[in-house]
């Protein structure tokens, strides 16, 4: 299977100048980072992840994120994790391929510069993903159709159609 596009830097939701979070995401999920406070016991630490909701902090004290989430999560996949003074939230999205501005409604969105560079970045790891499917299903296929044709400047790229499907080799 191809390589995941995975985000080159996290994105990072600041409030006064301070980091609350940082995230990324793929087509399947969200992934949200925050850094803990030291000297507090892993086990005081919770966080509930509910289909359009989000809570996390230390038992005993105010959440430190109480939030609707921007697009709905899939709770019986979506998981947190403890691991070298970081909790990461694994968000499984409902909607596969959804671009999200922000893990948190109205907070942090990406301007639309980021958001367009997201959703790009996204829908290339899906056509990835769609065309190494279909193109690992074709071994009992026949050739049917090939050519070589030329594309924008010196370069060619091979054409070949086996039955319903296109394959195109650069």
């Amino acid at each position: 299977m191809a390589e995941k596009l995975a985000p080159e830097k996290r994105h990072s939701f600041l409030h006064n100048g301070q980091e609350v979070f940082e995230w990324d995401q793929t087509l399947e999920e969200v992934n949200i980072y925050i850094n803990l406070p030291p000297n507090v016991h892993s086990k005081q630490f919770y966080c509930k992840i509910q289909s359009r909701h989000v809570e996390l902090g230390i038992k005993g004290n105010p959440p430190y994120l109480d939030h609707e989430l921007t697009c709905p999560v899939k709770t019986d996949s979506s998981f947190w994790t403890l691991e070298d003074g970081i909790m990461h939230i694994t968000l499984q999205k409902r909607d596969k391929g959804q671009t999200w501005a922000s893990p948190i409604q109205g907070q942090g969105q990406l301007d639309p510069y980021s958001t367009d560079l997201e959703q790009k970045r996204l829908m290339l790891q899906r056509f990835q993903e769609e065309f190494l499917c279909r193109t690992l299903d074709l071994t009992s296929h026949k050739l049917s159709f090939r050519a070589t044709v030329p594309i924008q400047g010196p370069s060619w790229v091979e054409f070949t159609q086996i039955n319903n499907y296109s394959l195109w080799h650069l």
